[in-house]
């Protein structure tokens, strides 16, 4: 069984998220993953004005059911936003002026125009204060990840019981520096029974350390994911993702131009395998769940 990848924004040179998403380079990103060892991701479309997230949907479904291979590869959609965390931070890479609260109109109009491809929807469980949203999630069949983030550890338990189940790149969407305890990474890893944690195993959205003490932590309910962006498979350089010029280093971290924030990542499946691997000593076992079987699990795909 290949590599399955919850969190995609794109890859070998394709932004899933560009408004000229063209049939022949999303055939091209596709081949580029399976000549990676992947056999499936979430193509994931980030915040932005609501009527542009429809649309960017809306392509992506019928450039998929147009191409054999497209469809095989994408195995269905994850949304990103709008209802995130506005905070410095927590919100990441997504832009201040498309974050908004969370809003049940709005998140209907997002899943019709994911055509009933939405497997994961990311959103701050503070922003959707009475539950509405997550519960409405929940009734469609969509897995509620929280993500950019800064949930208090009642907004969280409340979230779960309206249908919350996982936790979206965790370590990351949330400031270098906060309260040492006190902390959304504290808080997910405390409801850890409870939820699916993804992390990035770049070595750099998390130290190696603090990767193995979390994915020892969070046990069989861990997974990993890339994050991947439009420049993953092209090594290091500058390279553009929706409204921003990100800065890719030789570990294939991405990063605003300026250094002060990470932006998704450049890496590779092979790439963390080769890392959890070399770097944290997992066996061949450990990593097929965490690459292969659990993010099946998590979306429902494998029992």
């Amino acid at each position: 069984m290949g590599y399955f990848d919850i969190q995609v924004n794109g890859y070998g040179g394709v932004d899933y998220n560009q408004e000229d998403l063209g049939a022949e380079d999303l055939h091209r990103s596709c081949q580029h993953l399976r000549a990676d060892g992947v056999e499936g991701i979430l193509a994931t479309i980030i915040t932005e004005a609501p009527e542009k997230m429809i649309g960017r949907l809306q392509r992506l479904v019928a450039l998929r059911e147009a191409d054999p291979l497209v469809r095989e590869m994408i195995a269905g959609l994850h949304i990103e936003g709008p209802f995130l965390s506005p905070k410095d931070g927590y919100r990441g890479a997504h832009p201040t002026d498309a974050i908004r609260p969370a809003d049940e109109n709005l998140a209907a109009r997002l899943l019709e125009a994911g055509a009933g491809l939405v497997r994961i929807f990311t959103l701050a469980p503070e922003c959707d204060r009475d539950g509405r949203v997550t519960r409405l999630l929940k009734k469609e069949g969509v897995v509620i990840s929280a993500g950019h983030t800064d949930a208090s550890l009642d907004e969280l338990r409340a979230a779960i019981e309206a249908g919350l189940s996982m936790m979206t790149h965790l370590g990351n969407g949330c400031p270098m520096m906060q309260n040492r305890h006190d902390n959304i990474i504290q808080r997910a890893l405390f409801l850890r029974e409870h939820l699916w944690l993804s992390f990035i195993a770049d070595g750099v959205h998390i130290p190696y350390p603090v990767l193995r003490n979390y994915l020892d932590l969070a046990a069989e309910k861990a997974l990993v994911t890339t994050d991947a962006m439009a420049a993953a498979g092209l090594g290091p350089g500058t390279h553009r993702i929706s409204r921003w010029t990100v800065l890719v280093k030789e570990d294939l971290a991405a990063w605003a131009p300026d250094g002060s924030h990470l932006l998704g990542s450049a890496m590779s499946m092979p790439r963390a395998v080769k890392n959890l691997a070399r770097e944290l000593g997992l066996s061949e076992q450990k990593i097929q769940a965490l690459t292969c079987d659990n993010p099946r699990k998590a979306i429902g795909i494998l029992p």
